[in-house]
């Protein structure tokens, strides 16, 4: 796989997940009240967060700028794992993999670093892009996530050692596009792993 195909997996993965956080940030208002039910299982809605994928935070005041600058450098050393494997001639699974993880942590880079002076607050309205009045400062946006598919939902059996009893939905996560494209990545990784570290990409079976 050409280094400019996998730019371009990058870049279309980085325009829908940055469309569809514009859009979101534009039409929803925070929270569950401003949220669309496709389906019992399939919800649509804006929420925000300040760490990594799935909602992982770092405590503290300076933990928003540790979080971005150490993306900038992961995103940095992503991008040129890529650049070698393109180079090396690597299975196309991993130059995939690669790609998708690096489209994933960029995505979320650009919330962290440029959102909160481009956008105002979506608290109890849509909120604006380019705003006069932004919500934060550079390198301290909230990352926009908005997917979430609670599949089932309910009390778990009593005889469960710990959780017996307890309310229980599956899956919670409220999730992004970067977020999907990070964790297929690392999917293929773990799935493929043989595939994907076998060197030359000329008996890969991954288009």
């Amino acid at each position: 796989m050409s280094l400019k195909k996998a730019y371009l997996l990058v870049i279309l993965i980085l325009i829908v997940d940055q469309i569809s956080k514009i859009y979101i940030k534009t039409n929803f208002i925070y929270g569950e009240d401003g949220q669309i039910n496709v389906a019992s299982w399939f919800k649509i809605l804006l929420i925000e967060n300040e760490g990594m994928a799935w909602g992982t935070q770092i405590p503290g005041d300076y933990g928003k700028l540790i979080l971005t600058l150490f993306r900038l450098v992961a995103v940095t050393g992503i991008g040129w794992w890529l650049w070698d494997s393109v180079k090396k001639h690597s299975s196309r699974y991993l130059i995939v993999a690669i790609s998708l993880i690096l489209a994933g942590a960029f995505g979320n880079i650009i919330d962290s670093v440029f959102y909160g002076v481009i956008f105002d607050h979506s608290t109890g309205q849509t909120a604006t892009l380019f705003s006069d009045q932004p919500y934060g400062t550079w390198f301290h946006g909230k990352v926009v996530d908005m997917l979430y598919f609670p599949i089932w939902e309910g009390n778990l059996p009593e005889w469960l050692p710990i959780w017996g009893g307890k309310h229980f939905t599956f899956f919670n996560a409220i999730f992004n596009i970067a977020d999907m494209a990070i964790s297929t990545g690392v999917g293929i990784l773990i799935v493929f792993n043989k595939k994907a570290f076998s060197g030359s990409n000329k008996h890969s079976e991954l288009a």
